[in-house]
């Protein structure tokens, strides 16, 4: 999977229009940066990369390359 690939599904995670999320933006930078987006990027990377997040590595999160590092 492409990190164009990855950023899509987290846009549509996110809620946001596709090219919207860049790997540097911020978290904070994301209005919709919230529980419910955080227990769906749970689900999204149990389902699609076979991968448990932790509270703890949710929360050590800060920018968008964060994650796509765990979409490995």
């Amino acid at each position: 999977m492409t990190v164009r690939e990855k950023l899509a599904l987290l846009e549509e995670l996110f809620e946001l229009d596709e090219g919207a999320l860049h790997e540097e933006m911020e978290l904070t930078e994301l209005e919709n940066w919230d529980s419910m987006a955080k227990l769906s990027l749970i689900v999204l990377m149990d389902d699609e990369f076979g991968k448990e997040l932790s509270g703890e590595q949710i929360r050590s999160f800060v920018t968008i390359q964060d994650i796509l590092r765990l979409m490995e």
